[in-house]
């Protein structure tokens, strides 16, 4: 599908903003099933104008498009997902691929395989499957910014986030913010295997 285009007064072609806007700010008013005018209500705009913003009629300021994404329950960047066009990365890693790769800290070695790194304008995030073998010495301890999910594939171990301990099997799963300390304290399993996602934003 060829993108809306509109003509400035330079004399300039630029995608149709507005358009997608409008757009998306219907799309997401129908998935909350609000009406237009319940929208306008909850955001303190005219009925009128919701009308003219999804239609594409009008270019809302940014404080109109604030009140609309406060009363959406959504971010104001997700207002304008769709005028990005065409552009997006898309990666797909087949079973077995990966780059497999092996981390040595204080003694200790483990094997992992990076399946992803995405990273755009505002966020990034990059998942391994991690292979770990119980060792004579601790495996490493993390701490950095965003946050992780870990999912346990096969083995238990005990986890530690902070000071708080727990006792993790196959399928459990953990989701925190990695501010604080964490990492796997001790295995319990002579091998543990995981999948780990770390997202955080960019800067």
């Amino acid at each position: 599908m060829t993108a809306a285009v509109k003509r400035t007064g330079q004399n300039r072609i630029d995608v149709d903003a507005d358009s997608a806007i409008g757009a998306t700010v219907r799309d997401l008013r129908q998935k909350r099933g609000i009406t237009a005018r319940e929208l306008s209500q909850n955001a303190g705009i005219s009925a009128a104008m919701i009308s003219r913003i999804e239609s594409g009629q009008v270019s809302p300021s940014i404080s109109t498009l604030q009140q609309i994404s406060n009363a959406l329950n959504v971010p104001l960047v997700n207002l304008f997902r769709g005028t990005a066009g065409g552009r997006c990365d898309f990666t797909h890693v087949r079973s077995g691929e990966g780059i497999k790769s092996k981390r040595i800290f204080d003694g200790h070695v483990h094997d992992y395989v990076n399946l992803a790194f995405h990273a755009r304008w505002d966020i990034q995030f990059e998942a391994r499957q991690v292979r770990l073998h119980k060792q004579d010495v601790r495996p490493p301890e993390y701490i950095g910014s965003g946050v992780v999910f870990v999912y346990i594939l096969s083995g238990s171990a005990i986890y530690q986030y902070g000071d708080r301990e727990v006792q993790v099997e196959p399928g459990d799963s953990l989701c925190l913010d990695a501010e604080m300390n964490y990492g796997f304290k001790e295995l319990i399993t002579d091998e543990l295997e995981i999948l780990t996602v770390q997202a955080e934003r960019r800067t």
